[in-house]
């Protein structure tokens, strides 16, 4: 079980800009009077986005805002692990090391990590672009091993393509999320292989009929039948009679 704890070294203070406090009154409006702590999630994000972390003066502010005890808005920062407790580099590089991800090789995007962001993570580069950490799953394991870099997933990756994916992003360039070995979404190498056969659109394949005679059309397969419940019983045989 880890602790999650507030860095003990905090700024002096926080404020929205004036774009995001718009952003959090139009979040808190979403809500009736009395229910606007349900809100807290939300400002809690737009803080995160707009300093990169979560700091204790923006958890008081967005108790004062919300009218919650700071206690509240706490226990909600550190219960979550989309916030982030210490500072990040520009770009956050969350790398996915659950089983899948490193059945399919996660230890070789995590070394290149090693090698270009930080040797251990939660570590901010010395050029303050990057940080990373080791994230539970993400959700793209038909594509491991992957990673995600903002809202970006980066998928089918190893551990080449995971040091040119990360000295791109520190010349300034956005590569393109996605796989990264040329394939379409989930697709198999080489394209989409299924559904392809012309017999499925002109009537389809025939089922045969449980005695193994000639197939039945899609039409006759479809017809109904007669439910269990009207169907007579078969007669019962005397005792003792053979089977």
């Amino acid at each position: 079980m880890s602790i999650r704890r507030l860095r003990l070294e905090q700024p002096a203070s926080f404020a929205f800009s004036d774009e995001n406090r718009a952003r959090c009154e139009r979040e808190i409006a979403k809500y009736p009077s009395g229910r606007q702590a349900s809100a807290v999630i939300a400002l809690l994000w737009i803080g995160q986005e707009q300093e990169g972390w979560v700091t204790k003066p923006m958890i008081e502010a967005v108790a004062r805002m919300l009218d919650m005890p700071f206690i509240r808005v706490l226990e909600v920062a550190t219960f979550y692990t989309m916030f982030n407790l210490e500072p990040v580099g520009e770009h956050l590089v969350q790398v996915c090391t659950t089983t899948p991800c490193w059945l399919r090789g996660s230890d070789d995007i995590v070394a290149a990590c090693r090698k270009h962001i930080a040797p251990a993570p939660h570590t901010v580069s010395a050029d303050g672009k990057f940080s990373w950490m080791e994230v539970e799953c993400l959700g793209a394991c038909v594509n491991a091993p992957m990673l995600q870099i903002g809202k970006d997933f980066y998928e089918d990756l190893d551990g080449a393509k995971t040091e040119a994916l990360l000295e791109a992003l520190r010349r300034g360039e956005r590569p393109n999320p996605g796989p990264q070995n040329g394939r379409h979404t989930s697709e198999p190498m080489g394209g989409a292989l299924t559904l392809k056969d012309p017999q499925l659109y002109n009537g389809g394949y025939g089922r045969r009929s449980e005695g193994g005679g000639a197939s039945v059309t899609d039409t006759e397969a479809k017809k109904p039948t007669t439910a269990a419940s009207d169907r007579e019983a078969p007669a019962q045989k005397p005792p003792g009679a053979a089977t």
